[in-house]
């Protein structure tokens, strides 16, 4: 949380005491800031990316569409032969905690 932030929660915290703001702002405030709580970005080996792959039952082509890359580059990460860029490891990191569902509208 930014200190900026964290300052506005806090005096809305301390209004909400004194009965000024209501807790439903302070519960709006709080889920703003923890929306805003991304975590890194995690890399991965290719032993790892195969790893998520076969645990959600996913080809490479699967993968690849999923991620916006080329059937090519997911074979060449799995063999440690180039890595995903951070937009692409986002997914993967995504997919290994989530699965590759929250992707399907």
């Amino acid at each position: 949380m930014t200190e900026r932030l964290k300052k506005i929660h806090d005096m809305a915290q301390r209004y909400n005491q004194l009965g000024v703001v209501q807790d439903e702002t302070v519960a709006e405030i709080s889920a703003a800031i923890e929306a805003r709580n991304i975590p890194p970005v995690r890399a991965m080996s290719g032993i790892e990316i195969k790893a998520v792959r076969l645990r959600w039952k996913m080809s490479q082509a699967a993968l690849a569409m999923t991620t916006g890359m080329s059937v090519e580059s997911v074979s060449k990460w799995e063999r440690n032969e180039s890595k995903p860029n951070k937009a692409a490891l986002r997914i993967l990191n995504t997919i290994e905690d989530k699965g590759p569902a929250v992707f399907i509208l």
